[in-house]
C-alpha cells in the first residue's frame, strides 16, 4: 500500500521539511480508523463534498472515489509536480528524489 511507504520513510520526508497528507471522500471517523489501523504518522483529510478533488482534477462530481494522484506542492503553495500514475512501492522514493 502506498501509504505504508510514506509511513515507513516519514523521517526522510521530515528532514526535507515535507508534509505528507492523504485525502479521500471518506468520513472523519473512517479516516481516523484507517490511520490508526495502518499507524500513519500523517493526517488524512476528508473531502466528503469532493471540492478539493474536483479542484485538483482528481475526480468529477459523479466519482465514487478520487483518482490515485499525488501532488508535490512547493513552499509557496504551487503545484511543483503531479504524479498521475504511480507504483505504490516506488512512489515514496520518487517523491524523495524530487524533493532533493
Amino acid at each position: 500500500m502506498e501509504g505504508n511507504g510514506f509511513r515507513d520513510r516519514i523521517q526522510e520526508f521530515q528532514q526535507r521539511n515535507a508534509i505528507i497528507l492523504g485525502i479521500s471522500f471518506d468520513s472523519a471517523e473512517d479516516n481516523r480508523a484507517f490511520k490508526e489501523k495502518f499507524d500513519f504518522p500523517y493526517d488524512l483529510l476528508c473531502d466528503t463534498g469532493k471540492t478539493v478533488s474536483i479542484a485538483y482534477g482528481a475526480a468529477d462530481d459523479q466519482a465514487s472515489h478520487p483518482s490515485r494522484v499525488s501532488y508535490l506542492i512547493d513552499p509557496a503553495g504551487k503545484i511543483a509536480k503531479v504524479y498521475e500514475s504511480v507504483t505504490p512501492a516506488d512512489h515514496p522514493d520518487e517523491v524523495l528524489a524530487d524533493l532533493g
